[in-house]
């Protein structure tokens, strides 16, 4: 009996020596820092600092300072972070152009880009193409020639309507047609969007 009673207490000092050993072995092996914050109860704060890095970036025309997980999108980062929901999210793969922003003056499927890869850069997105009350050129052609029908796509094919004319490629509508294929519109409004943008190109407005 006795020897029976002394091996379950044998396993358990075993035990209890492990978990000791492999507790020290932890502590020994953590950097002060995290200890510190663990220490501090800071232990969000302690994750935030080794998961999101500084990034600074113009939007708008107004800049921000903030801290991102290196993982997030531009997308993401405008729509969650920034609360800019003019930028639409669609297929997520950069196939529809429904998040098209403009990153120092050129079309970005936002969707396919980080917000880091954009530091010190400056972003417009359909929120920042009017001034004020008065609309861009470019989205008051689109209402005119009533170029959208649900209307989810329209920032991304004004976005990208907007950098074709500034890119040149307005010399036909085939080659409209070609340099906004990358903007998928599911009601079929394709012949009224080129109207607009051929009435911006041809009209001498600066876009």
């Amino acid at each position: 009996m006795q020897s029976s009673d002394k091996k379950p207490n044998q396993g358990d000092s075993r035990r209890d020596f492990l978990k000791k050993s492999s507790l020290i072995t932890a502590i020994a092996l953590t950097p002060s820092v995290a200890l510190k914050a663990a220490e501090n109860q800071a232990d969000e704060r302690f994750a935030e600092l080794f998961e999101k890095i500084p990034l600074n970036l113009t939007v708008n025309n107004k800049a921000y300072k903030t801290s991102v997980e290196p993982r997030i999108t531009l997308l993401d980062y405008l729509r969650e972070e920034l609360h800019l929901m003019g930028t639409k999210k669609g297929c997520d793969h950069g196939q529809c152009g429904a998040c098209t922003v403009h990153v120092n003056g050129e079309r970005v499927n936002s969707c396919l880009s980080l917000a880091v890869m954009n530091e010190g850069k400056k972003i417009t997105t359909i929120e920042g193409l009017a001034n004020g009350e008065e609309l861009h050129p470019m989205q008051a052609a689109f209402i005119k020639h009533d170029g959208f029908q649900c209307g989810y796509c329209t920032p991304g094919q004004v976005m990208s309507a907007v950098a074709c004319v500034k890119e040149g490629h307005t010399n036909s509508r085939a080659e409209i047609s070609e340099y906004m294929s990358g903007n998928i519109c599911r009601c079929g409004a394709y012949p009224n969007i080129v109207d607009a943008i051929v009435e911006v190109s041809k009209g001498g407005t600066k876009a």
